[in-house]
């Protein structure tokens, strides 16, 4: 599939490429000063990984996400929410990585979960490259550097849930094929890998799906950022090289425009943006069509960054008016920071966090006045809207 260069001052492009071009950089100019641009990042990062779903087609709670982050599930997770913990894993090592990482063989190799791909951390604490930013909080948490096979070790677990997953579709699907009459497949056939026997597709080279995509990344850079994001998005939703992480895309082209300098202060939630755009205009046969979608939801997805930096700001300076008079070893102003830090709190999680009883947590929530969100009698949890 060949991909030509689009006409950056095509009439249909130009106005929407401007108004992307635009907000992304007011975005990263306001993202890297700002007084709370680390409770954004972090708080975008559960944010994207719910609305990857919500593109896909499939619903999951912000809350749930967060409880699950947590270890704190108020239920058994459900195949959605693991793999939005999943997308909300891989935009955390995007962060932590080199901005060119993602885009070379060896970062795509271990966002894929292949076994022996390591994080390129030149210029990054060893420390950072721990999938959960919260084990440090826990009581068995190692003192000392991490060793730098970790990432290796995260990446052979990655690729088992993988295994494990497909193996589980393929028992789902015997169990209906075994009432229905046996259709033979030229294009799908059950062969032996190794240790388990999985359903093979020999026309999906999932390798040299991945090497024509990368092919289209000259021809981007020699357009506009916005634009040769857009179009590398183009040509993942055409080429679909990864059949279980097509969501990995979307995270690739905030990658690309932190790559390219455009937005370098984080990575984009894009999939914010991209519910904004409709489905036929996203899957529409037109390129110009979809090119310009790709860029409205970048619009869209600055746009919607500027509001959550207002809306942070906003309660950064109410809830720190609570406290003006308040002793200097209080723990309100640890709550502070930790609720600009995630979307929705629990008191377990509070808990945890500023080394307080359950009981205790919620009498800070009380004293701070967070507004309680999910309305429900067990497993509250409170947030800033």
């Amino acid at each position: 599939m060949r991909y030509e260069i689009p006409d950056p001052l095509d009439p249909a492009l130009l106005t929407v490429l401007i108004a992307a071009e635009d907000g992304l950089a007011r975005l990263d100019e306001r993202a890297g000063r700002h007084a709370v641009a680390e409770g954004f990042r972090e708080r975008g990062q559960f944010f994207d990984a719910a609305a990857a779903l919500w593109v896909a087609g499939e619903l999951v709670h912000v809350e749930d996400l967060v409880l699950h982050d947590s270890h704190m599930d108020a239920r058994a997770p459900s195949h959605e929410l693991t793999i939005a913990h999943a997308v909300l894993r891989a935009r955390r090592r995007l962060d932590l990585a080199d901005a060119d990482w993602a885009l070379s063989p060896p970062g795509l190799s271990a966002l894929r979960g292949e076994a022996g791909a390591a994080v390129r951390h030149d210029s990054l604490d060893t420390s950072a490259l721990r999938d959960d930013p919260d084990e440090t909080d826990a009581p068995d948490a190692a003192d000392g550097p991490i060793d730098s096979s970790l990432s290796d070790a995260f990446a052979e677990i990655d690729a088992a849930i993988a295994r494990s997953a497909r193996l589980l579709d393929i028992h789902a699907g015997s169990a209906v094929m075994a009432e229905q009459p046996v259709i033979e497949s030229q294009s799908s056939r059950v062969e032996p890998t190794g240790q388990l026997g999985l359903l093979f597709d020999d026309d999906w080279d999932e390798t040299a799906r991945l090497d024509a995509w990368r092919a289209v990344l000259p021809v981007a850079d020699q357009l506009p950022a916005a634009l040769g994001a857009a179009l590398l998005f183009d040509a993942w939703e055409r080429i679909e090289p990864l059949r279980r992480q097509h969501w990995l895309g979307s995270l690739l082209v905030g990658a690309y425009l932190r790559f390219r300098g455009k937005v370098g202060s984080h990575v984009l939630a894009y999939n914010t943006g991209l519910k904004t755009i409709r489905h036929e205009r996203r899957r529409s046969k037109d390129r110009l069509t979809r090119l310009t979608g790709f860029l409205e939801a970048m619009s869209a997805a600055a746009e919607l960054g500027m509001k959550e930096l207002d809306r942070l700001s906003l309660a950064r300076t109410q809830m720190e008016m609570r406290i003006r008079d308040r002793r200097s070893n209080s723990n309100l102003p640890g709550l502070i920071d930790l609720v600009l830090s995630r979307p929705i709190v629990s008191a377990p999680l509070i808990a945890r966090h500023l080394g307080v009883t359950p009981r205790g947590a919620l009498n800070l929530v009380r004293e701070l006045g967070v507004r309680e969100m999910t309305g429900r009698g067990r497993y509250r949890g409170w947030g800033v809207l």
